[in-house]
């Protein structure tokens, strides 16, 4: 699978999600557990969404 999620779109997502799941743990809400959803597509450099909104910001490839 090509990667689709760039630098700074990357690192937002694996803070945020980051932030999320802390909060979680020291008692916030349960809908911040969605917080595995941005650290995963961080770690992984891969949003399943941006294919479908034609979407991606990884910078692009010359040849």
């Amino acid at each position: 699978m090509k990667a689709n999620v760039g630098g700074i779109d990357r690192m937002l997502r694996i803070l945020v999600g980051l932030g999320l799941i802390a909060w979680a743990l020291l008692g916030g809400p349960l809908w911040a557990w969605i917080g595995v959803v941005p650290l995963a597509t961080g770690l992984a450099s891969r949003c399943p969404l941006y294919p479908l909104l034609g979407l991606s910001t990884c910078a692009a490839k010359k040849p």
